[in-house]
C-alpha cells in the first residue's frame, strides 16, 4: 500500500460576499477592525490519495516555503511540521503562518482516519457552551441592552472590553451589565493589557494598583474571570494578584512558547488558561498546553481573535477537553455578528437557544467551504 503523501499545496481566495463595516476594537484605540462575509483566503493540503486538508490562508509570501518542507511528506508527522515550519518558516503576518498549515494538517488527518478531530483527540462533548466575546468599548447604558439582549437569545456568559482611561468608568460599565442581567449570565473581563511585550501598547496602561483595586471591584460584582490585567511577562505580579482576588485571573494569549506556560503553572500566574492557536504551534501546540493546564488543575479557555477556521478548530479542541469551560465567539452586533465570520461555510457555527455550539460531525473540520466563494 502506497503511503499517504502530500503533493501540492495551494493558496485559495475567496470571495468578498459585503463588507459589513468597521469596528474600533477596545485594545486598539484608534485603529480599525473591518468586519467581511467572506472574503480573505484558505490554504489547501492536497494528497496522492485524493484527501485534502484546509486551513486558514497563510500569508502568500511564506507559500513556497511551506511547500519546500511539506510537499512529499506524510502528514501524519504533525510535530515534526510544526517544529520544523516554526524554526524556518518566518516572515509571515499574525494569524496568517505556520499554525493555520497545522489546523490543514489536522483536517486531512480527520479526514484519512474518518473522523471528526474533536473524537480523534479523546473528546465526547458534541456541543460546547459559547460566550460572546464583545469588541468595542461603548457605553454602559449601550452595553447593558446588548448584553440583555444576549440574555434573551440564550447565550450563557459574554465578555466585556474595560479599556477606558479611568477606573470609574470601567466600573460602571461592569455594573450597569450587572444591574441589567443579574445573575443570568456569566460576566468575563478582559483588561487587554497584555498586547505588547515592550512597555507601550495603544490605549491606558495599568499600574499594579489599578489591576489589584479593579480586581476587587470585579470580584464584588461576582465576575467569572479578569483577563490580562499586566503585561504578558509580568509573571511575578500576576501571582501576586492571583492571590490576592478569589476571582481567577486568566490570559496567555500572546504568549507563544511551551516553556512559559510551564512557567505560568509553576508560579501560580493564572487560573485559566488561554493559550491562542494562531500565535503558537495550532492544535498540535494547544493540545499540549491543555495537557499542562489537567496536570496542574487549572482550566483552559484557548483564546480566538479571529474567526472562520480557526474558530472551528478551537471548537474541536475545547470539546476534547473536560476541563475547558467555554468556547470564545468575537460577537458585538450588528456590525461585529459572530455569523458574519462564518459566511464562507455550507454549514456555519450557529450558537442555539441555550447557548451552545454543536461541534461539526464530519471528518477534520467538519466544515465545508461554499464553492460559489472560491475564486
Amino acid at each position: 500500500m502506497t503511503p499517504l503523501k502530500i503533493t501540492d499545496i495551494k493558496l485559495t481566495p475567496l470571495k468578498t460576499i459585503e463588507i459589513v463595516g468597521d469596528i474600533e476594537p477596545a485594545w486598539d484605540m484608534g485603529g480599525k477592525m473591518t468586519i467581511t462575509r467572506g472574503g480573505g483566503s484558505i490554504i489547501e493540503i492536497h494528497t496522492n490519495e485524493g484527501i485534502t486538508g484546509i486551513g486558514p490562508g497563510i500569508d502568500p509570501s511564506i507559500l513556497d516555503a511551506v511547500k519546500a518542507h511539506l510537499v512529499g511528506e506524510n502528514p501524519f508527522s504533525v510535530e515534526q511540521h510544526a517544529a520544523r515550519m516554526r524554526y524556518h518558516v518566518r516572515g509571515a503576518r499574525h494569524y496568517q503562518g505556520p499554525p493555520c498549515v497545522d489546523i490543514a494538517l489536522w483536517d486531512l488527518i480527520g479526514k484519512a482516519c474518518g473522523q471528526p478531530l474533536y473524537k480523534l483527540w479523546g473528546g465526547n462533548r458534541d456541543k460546547v457552551p459559547a460566550y460572546a466575546s464583545m469588541v468595542r468599548l461603548s457605553t454602559p447604558a449601550e452595553r447593558a441592552d446588548t448584553v440583555a439582549q444576549l440574555v434573551d437569545q440564550g447565550w450563557q456568559a459574554t465578555k466585556l472590553r474595560i479599556h477606558h482611561e479611568t477606573m470609574a468608568e470601567d466600573i460602571a460599565t461592569v455594573e450597569a451589565v450587572r444591574a441589567a442581567v443579574g445573575d443570568k449570565i456569566e460576566i468575563m473581563i478582559d483588561a487587554n493589557q497584555a498586547q505588547s511585550s515592550a512597555n507601550w501598547q495603544p490605549g491606558v496602561i495599568w499600574t499594579y494598583r489599578r489591576a489589584l483595586e479593579t480586581a476587587r471591584e470585579l470580584d464584588r460584582l461576582g465576575c467569572y474571570w479578569l483577563e490580562e490585567p499586566l503585561p504578558r511577562y509580568a509573571f511575578h505580579d500576576l501571582a501576586r494578584l492571583n492571590a490576592e482576588v478569589a476571582m481567577p485571573i486568566a490570559g496567555g494569549e500572546n504568549n507563544p512558547g511551551l516553556h512559559e506556560f510551564v512557567q505560568m503553572l509553576e508560579q501560580n500566574v493564572y487560573d485559566i488558561l488561554q493559550p491562542e492557536g494562531m500565535v503558537m504551534t495550532g492544535p498540535t501546540g494547544l493540545r499540549k498546553i491543555g495537557t499542562l493546564a489537567e496536570a496542574f488543575g487549572k482550566k483552559i479557555a484557548p483564546h480566538h481573535g479571529g474567526r472562520g477556521l480557526g474558530t472551528v478548530a478551537h471548537l474541536h479542541l475545547t470539546a476534547s477537553w473536560a476541563h475547558s469551560p467555554y468556547l470564545e465567539l468575537l460577537h458585538d452586533p450588528p456590525i461585529g455578528d459572530y455569523g458574519h465570520g462564518f459566511a464562507m461555510l455550507e454549514n456555519p457555527l450557529v450558537v442555539d437557544s441555550a447557548g451552545f455550539v454543536a461541534v461539526p460531525q464530519g471528518p477534520g473540520l467538519g466544515v465545508t467551504i461554499n464553492p460559489d466563494l472560491i475564486e
